[in-house]
C-alpha cells in the first residue's frame, strides 16, 4: 500500500483536523491515518469483489491512498452540508435564518449565473445557499481543530 503523500505539514495538520471532526460527528470511528489506510483498503476490496460478480463500481476500480483520503476528506465536507443524520445525532447545527440566505445570495451572485450571464433566481438557489453556509460552518469548525493543534 502505497504511503500518504502530505505536501507540508499544514496540508497534514489540516487532515488531521478533517479526521478528527468527522470521528466528532459520528462519521468515523477511528481518526487515525492508520484507520484511513484500512478503511480504504477495505473499499478497495468491496469493489475488487463487486468487480468479480460482474457489478458496476462507480468511479476508480482501486483506490491509492492519497486519492481515497481526498475522497473521504471531499464526503466528509458533503454529508455535514448534507446535514446527514448519523451527524444530527453527534452535532447541533446553527441555525440558518432567510435573512441569512437572502444575504449570502446577494453578496455571490456570481456564484448563481449561468453561461450567458442570465442569473438563477434565489428560489431556484435556495438549496444551493443553504450547502454553501453549512460548508462555511464546516471550515469554521475545521479552523477551531487547527487552532487547538497549533
Amino acid at each position: 500500500m502505497n504511503s500518504f503523500y502530505f505536501t507540508n505539514d499544514q496540508q497534514k495538520q489540516y487532515t488531521l483536523a478533517c479526521l478528527a471532526f468527522a470521528r466528532k460527528i459520528g462519521l468515523i470511528d477511528d481518526d487515525s491515518l492508520e484507520a484511513v489506510a484500512h478503511r480504504c483498503n477495505e473499499e478497495n476490496e468491496k469493489r475488487r469483489q463487486a468487480l468479480e460478480n460482474g457489478e458496476i463500481v462507480y468511479g476508480l476500480k482501486q483506490f491509492t491512498l492519497p486519492v481515497y483520503l481526498d475522497y473521504e476528506l471531499t464526503r466528509f465536507r458533503l454529508d455535514f452540508a448534507s446535514e446527514k443524520d448519523v451527524i444530527k445525532n453527534n452535532y447541533t447545527y446553527s441555525p440558518i435564518e432567510k435573512k441569512q440566505l437572502k444575504d449570502y445570495y446577494k453578496n455571490n451572485r456570481d456564484l448563481f449565473t449561468r453561461y450567458h450571464g442570465e442569473k438563477f433566481k434565489f428560489r431556484e438557489s435556495k438549496m444551493v445557499v443553504y450547502k454553501k453556509i453549512r460548508e462555511e460552518q464546516y471550515d469554521e469548525e475545521i479552523n477551531a481543530i487547527l487552532r487547538q493543534l497549533s
